[in-house]
Parts: C-alpha cells; sequence; structure tokens
C-alpha cells in the first residue's frame, strides 16, 4: 500500500480475490479508489476525505474498500476508470459496476455514499452492471482502405486549433502519435502544436513535460510528468527535426532526455565504457514510471526550488513505458549520433529483458515486495516496439523480438484478428475481455517493423488482421487515434530500406536518417555487401552505394 493512502484512516485492501471474496461473505459492495503515485488529486483525496474520521469509519463499517495502483494494475484502469483519477468506483461483490465517480470532497463523498446504501439495500447484486466496452465484444471489423487515412486527414483538418495549435476546443494533450501521423500529412499543424507543448507544457527550469493543459490556450497544465508521455516527445521531436532539420526540435528532444537520463533514471548515472553491445551494461539501471504533479513546488522560481524537495518520484520500473523510452532514445539517436541517448537506452531494454522477459512473456513490473501481471498487451506490445526500434538502429535485440512477437501472438489474439489487453481472467471485470484500440495500434505497427526486419510475412499478416478488426468503425475515429490511420497506410505501402551492411556503417547511419519514420531500416540485410536496396509496396525501387546516392534515390522515389 503507498503511503498516501496508509496515512488515512480506510482500512485499505489490495487488489486481489481475497478483496471480492471477503465483499462476498460479508454481503458488502466493494469501494475501488483508483488512484496514481504522479496523481497530486489523489493525494489530496487521502489528505482530505478519507482521512476524515467519520467517512472512514463509514467506509470501513459498510464497504470493503481496495486502493489500486492504475500504474501496476493497467488492465483494472482500462475497466473501472470514471474519466480521470482519482476514480472512485462502487462495486458489487462480482465487481460489477454500481456507480462511480471522480475526486469527491468530503460533501460529494457523504452524498455518494448515502445513494450507494439505498441503492444496494434496494437491489442488492442486481444494482451491478457491466460497461458497454465489455459487453460489446470484440470490435467491428472491416477492409482495409485507403479511405481510412484520407478520413484521418480530414479529422485533423476539422479538428486543429487554428489559434492555439493542437487539436480540439478545449483540454489540450501533446498527441505525441497525432502529431508523427501530420509530421507527414499536415506539417504545418505538426509544427505549430510542437511549438505551443514547448511553449507550454514544458518545465524549462527542472526538465520534463507536462501531463496535458486544462484550457484550449494551453494554460492551467496538470504538471505530473509520465515516462511514456515524456518518452513521447522525444520521439516526436526528433522526427520533426528529421523532416525539418530545424535545431529547436533537436534541442527540445535533448531537453527531455536530460529529465529521463537524470530525474527518471533508477540506477547509476556512470555511463557504461563500452558502446554497441548487447551485453556491453547489464548494471540493472532503467527508467522510473513518473514523478508527481506538485504545483506548489513547479510554481517556485529557480532559486526556491533549490532549498525544496523536488516531488516525489515513483521509480517502479514498468516495461511498457521503458519499452517505449528506449525506442524514443535509439530514434533520437537514429537521427543526430547521440551516443547518450543510445547508452541509455540499450542499459533499459537490457534490464527489461534480463529482469521482466522470460521467453517472449513480458511481466508488468518486480519489486522486491510484489510482481505485476505477465503476458499483457500494453507491455508485449511496447517492448516489442522497442525492440524492433533497437533492431533497426543497433542490428541486435533480434531473438528477442521474435520471442515476444510470437508469445504475443500465441496468447492474446482472438479469431476476430484483434488482441486482447491480457488474461481472461483475475478479480473482478478482469475476467471479461478488452481490446483497446490504442494498444492494437501499437501492437500493429511493431509486426510490421518486425515483418520487414525478418522477412516473415506471417507477422505483417497478424498486423494487417488486428488493423482490420477494427476498420468498421475508422469513419467514427477521431485524432487521438490518428496512428491507427498510420498503420493503415503503413500495410497498403510499405516501404523498406535493405541495407548490405552491418549497423554503425556510414551507408546504415544515412538509411537511418533518410528513410521516413513510417519505412524500416533493415541493417545486415540479404543483398549485396555495401549496398542499399529500397523497396515501395514489395517492389524494388533502386539501389546506391554510397549515402548520397541513396538520398538521391529516396528522393526520386
Amino acid at each position: 500500500m503507498d503511503d498516501s493512502a496508509a496515512r488515512t484512516k480506510v482500512e485499505w485492501r489490495e487488489w486481489g480475490e481475497d478483496a471480492f471474496a471477503a465483499a462476498d461473505r460479508a454481503g458488502k459492495p466493494v469501494l475501488l479508489s483508483l488512484s496514481a503515485p504522479w496523481c497530486a488529486h489523489c493525494h489530496e483525496m487521502d489528505a482530505t476525505t478519507y482521512s476524515e474520521p467519520r467517512i472512514a469509519a463509514n467506509v470501513n463499517d459498510g464497504f470493503v474498500p481496495v486502493r489500486v495502483d492504475v500504474d501496476r494494475h493497467p488492465r483494472v484502469r482500462e475497466r473501472y476508470n470514471m474519466g480521470g483519477f482519482p476514480s472512485t468506483v462502487f462495486c458489487t461483490p462480482d465487481g460489477d459496476i454500481v456507480t462511480g465517480a471522480g475526486y469527491l470532497g468530503v460533501d460529494g463523498f457523504r452524498g455518494i455514499l448515502d445513494k450507494v446504501r439505498e441503492t444496494w439495500d434496494a437491489k442488492g447484486e442486481e444494482a451491478g452492471r457491466v460497461p458497454r466496452s465489455l459487453r460489446d465484444g470484440t470490435p467491428p471489423a472491416g477492409e482495409v482502405l485507403p479511405r481510412i487515412e484520407e478520413h484521418m486527414v480530414e479529422q485533423l483538418l476539422g479538428a486543429f486549433d487554428e489559434e492555439f495549435g493542437g487539436w480540439g476546443p478545449d483540454t489540450k494533450f501533446p498527441l505525441p502519435r497525432t502529431v508523427e501521423f501530420a509530421l507527414v500529412r499536415a506539417r504545418d499543424q505538426a509544427t505549430r502544436t510542437l511549438e505551443a507543448i514547448q511553449a507550454h507544457l514544458l518545465d524549462t527550469y527542472g526538465g520534463g513535460l507536462y501531463r496535458f493543459a486544462t484550457n484550449r490556450d494551453w494554460s492551467d497544465p496538470h504538471r505530473e510528468k509520465l515516462l511514456d508521455e515524456n518518452a513521447g516527445r522525444v520521439r516526436a521531436c526528433a522526427r520533426a527535426y528529421r523532416y525539418t532539420g530545424e535545431e529547436s526540435y533537436r534541442t527540445a528532444a535533448e531537453q527531455t532526455v536530460e529529465y529521463l537520463t537524470t530525474t527518471l533514471w533508477t540506477g547509476d548515472v556512470t555511463e557504461p565504457s563500452s558502446v554497441g553491445s548487447q551485453s556491453a551494461s547489464r548494471s540493472g539501471d532503467a527508467f522510473a514510471a513518473s514523478q508527481l504533479g506538485d504545483d506548489q513546488y513547479y510554481s517556485l522560481g529557480p532559486t526556491d526550488r533549490e532549498d525544496t524537495e523536488p516531488p516525489h518520484v515513483d521509480e517502479t520500473v514498468l516495461a511498457d513505458r521503458n519499452g517505449l523510452a528506449a525506442g524514443a532514445l535509439l530514434a533520437y539517436h537514429a537521427y543526430t549520433d547521440d551516443e547518450r541517448a543510445r547508452r541509455y537506452a540499450e542499459r533499459a531494454l537490457d534490464h527489461v529483458t534480463d529482469t521482466l522477459v522470460d521467453d517472449g512473456a513480458v511481466t508488468h513490473y518486480r519489486t522486491d515486495e510484489d510482481v505485476g501481471t505477465e503476458s499483457l498487451l500494453l507491455d508485449q506490445a511496447r517492448v516489442l516496439e522497442g525492440l524492433t526500434t533497437a533492431w533497426q538502429v543497433t542490428g541486435e535485440y533480434d531473438e528477442t523480438a521474435r520471442a515476444v512477437a510470437d508469445h504475443t501472438l500465441a496468447e492474446l489474439q482472438d479469431d476476430s484478428g484483434a488482441f486482447r489487453d491480457g488474461p481472461v481472467d483475475g478479480p473482478g471485470l478482469c475476467d471479461q475481455p478488452l481490446y483497446p484500440l490504442d494498444t492494437n495500434v501499437e501492437l500493429a505497427d511493431a509486426l510490421l517493423d518486425l515483418a520487414a526486419l525478418t522477412g516473415e510475412e506471417r507477422y505483417a499478416d497478424a498486423a494487417e488482421d488486428a488493423v482490420a478488426a477494427f476498420a468498421g468503425a475508422a469513419e467514427r475515429m477521431g485524432v487521438e487515434v490518428a496512428g491507427y490511420a498510420g498503420v493503415a497506410s503503413r500495410l497498403l505501402s510499405p516501404r523498406t530500406f535493405r541495407i548490405g551492411s552491418e549497423a554503425g556503417t556510414d551507408l546504415h547511419r544515412a538509411a537511418l536518417r533518410i528513410a521516413d519514420h513510417e519505412a524500416v531500416v533493415v541493417p545486415d540485410a540479404d543483398v549485396p555487401a555495401g549496398e542499399a536496396h529500397v523497396f515501395e509496396d514489395g517492389e524494388p525501387v533502386g539501389t546506391a552505394e554510397t549515402p548520397d546516392e541513396l538520398a538521391t534515390l529516396a528522393t526520386d522515389a
């Protein structure tokens, strides 16, 4: 149990079968409190609402209270999230939802307690419901057509905020995958959004990216800093630098790399002397999950910050976020030759593959006290993404990438082609399958990389099946899932650079810079030594023997 929960007067239980069994024996509803280490409002609700003696007594007497760390339990997060954190959810002993809300002050919490008691006394178990996302089962399937990409470009144009940048009329999120999609198709939108993010969501003193802005003009930011969102910024800025050559984007990526490799680095900051070998660093180092959003601290000037304890860093090493971070730092290295970024990416990947991957199955996290769930789609997809990027950039990690992909295909893909978010078991609603669109997209992207790297079409076929499983809903998708249209485009028009030299040669390094970010670079490929072969839609476009020839060939293609 985290310290914030322990300081309350509520007798919290850990998420698990025992808590629901206790509720069943006692004939009481379950109170789920979904919280996150980085969430300032979660800590505030602990310090006020859950610390109020009469509320705590009512909760302890009439409910079975369960505290859930949503970073450590992503399946619970996806099934019980009430639109943000904290989420306050009342359930039956079977896990069905009676009602729920977000942050509740003392008065609001008293009111909802009374209503839940009345409902429970009147209906009991029948008061619960299963969310529609779980009731409806598999997503609507369809055909992967060029129209998917066309629709998403229309969505970009319709949702873009011409005055302030970003997409949407109110709350602004960084949406790094949407930025990457737009870099190829609506570059002005992408660059204006990156400039707004730089101006409003960057902590210019301490480094790192705030999570989102409450208002349309990017004001009133939520100041928590998450590893995955900062990794997304690194990758988006690195790719903006690749397309525009503007040093400001390289600098922005470099600033975030500095934050990741200092504040969010969990291990020894001494960098290993050897570079380029998968076994060069086995120190057990990796990236921390997040840093708490503390408005009071982040409002201080530089001098005052020096004299103040910085916000708490959750040093849990989450497999999915480290996979994303490693891939982002390697993408930055590919465009800049920044060796610091490469070394830290390899150290994080080595830690994940050493301690969290076993025969292709990825464990979400592992601490001295606890071990997370195995074979979550989130972990399988994002670790695979980091591994395929590493294969393209370093020429290594090939065996582990195959193992992770093969395990994912065997354990998580249904007959529909879509991938479940994890094992179909566990307490509450975790025994109901869920098919998250965004994570299916991430996995499909990585599988397309792996198909080009291995030459095995079965990976591309699995990616196409996953994308097609959602295609019936493509016309209803908005800019938040622009990555879906990006992977659909890659399926219809794949581009591959096959390099007849090992990773690190001038020709290979040139290919990494020249290829657009939706293409795949294959080092040490099955082409004549010293040659680079470019393929479009599976057909050869031409051959080059020098970086200049390759640049000309790619431009002409």
